[in-house]
C-alpha cells in the first residue's frame, strides 16, 4: 500500500492507465486547487483556469501510459502540463493581457480548506525562495515563468545576451531547488 504522497500519486496514475475514473477523481482532489492557482496565476481569469485545468486532466486520462517516474513526481507533470498550456493561452491573447504577479488566487470552497492551506503554505515557501534570488536571476524566471516570454523574448525584453538569460534562468532554477529541497523532503516524510 502506497505510504508517501508521491507513492499514492503514482498508484493513482497506474490505476488511471487502466481506465479507472475514480482514480482520476481522486487525483484531482488531491492537486486540482493547486494547479488550478497556478493556472489563475498565469492567466488572471477563472474560467480560462478552470478550462487549463479541464484539458490537463484530460490530457492525464489520454496519457497516463508516458507518466515517467524516473523523470520526477506526478505534481511535476501536472504542474509543467498546466504551466504549459496555461502559456499557450497567455501567448495566444499577448497583446491584451499580461499576467499580473501580485494577483492571488481565487478562494476555493471550505470543504477544500486543508488542500488549500498546504497550497498556500507551499505557495508561501515558493514565494520566499524567489525572493532571495538576485534580481538578475528572479527577473529572468518571472518573465520566463509567469510571463510565458521565451528565452529570446526575455533577452530582447532586457537587452541582455542571449546565453546571460539562459543561465540566469538555469542558476535561479538550481537555486531554487536547494533551498526548497528541505521542504520536499518534509512533505514526504509527514505522508
Amino acid at each position: 500500500m502506497p505510504t508517501s504522497s508521491s507513492d499514492i500519486d503514482r498508484a493513482l496514475v497506474a490505476r488511471i492507465e487502466r481506465r479507472d475514473a475514480d482514480a482520476l477523481a481522486s487525483l484531482y482532489d488531491r492537486h486540482g486547487s493547486r494547479l488550478n492557482g497556478l493556472a489563475y496565476r498565469i492567466l488572471g481569469d477563472t474560467g480560462e483556469a478552470e478550462e487549463v485545468i479541464q484539458e490537463v486532466f484530460l490530457y492525464v486520462w489520454k496519457a497516463a501510459a508516458t507518466f515517467d517516474g524516473l523523470r520526477g513526481s506526478v505534481l511535476a507533470w501536472l504542474i509543467v502540463a498546466t504551466r504549459s498550456r496555461s502559456i499557450d493561452r497567455l501567448r495566444a491573447r499577448r497583446g491584451s493581457f499580461r499576467a499580473s504577479l501580485d494577483q492571488a488566487p481565487e478562494a476555493v470552497s471550505p470543504e477544500d480548506l486543508e488542500a488549500d492551506s498546504a497550497g498556500r503554505e507551499w505557495e508561501s515557501i515558493c514565494r520566499s525562495a524567489i525572493k532571495e534570488l538576485p534580481d538578475d536571476q528572479r527577473r529572468a524566471l518571472e518573465l520566463a515563468y509567469f510571463e510565458g516570454l521565451t528565452h529570446q523574448e526575455i533577452a530582447q525584453k532586457t537587452e541582455t545576451p542571449l546565453g546571460t538569460v539562459k543561465t540566469r534562468i538555469r542558476l535561479g532554477l538550481m537555486k531554487l531547488r536547494e533551498r526548497i529541497r528541505p521542504y520536499l523532503h518534509r512533505e514526504s516524510d509527514a505522508s
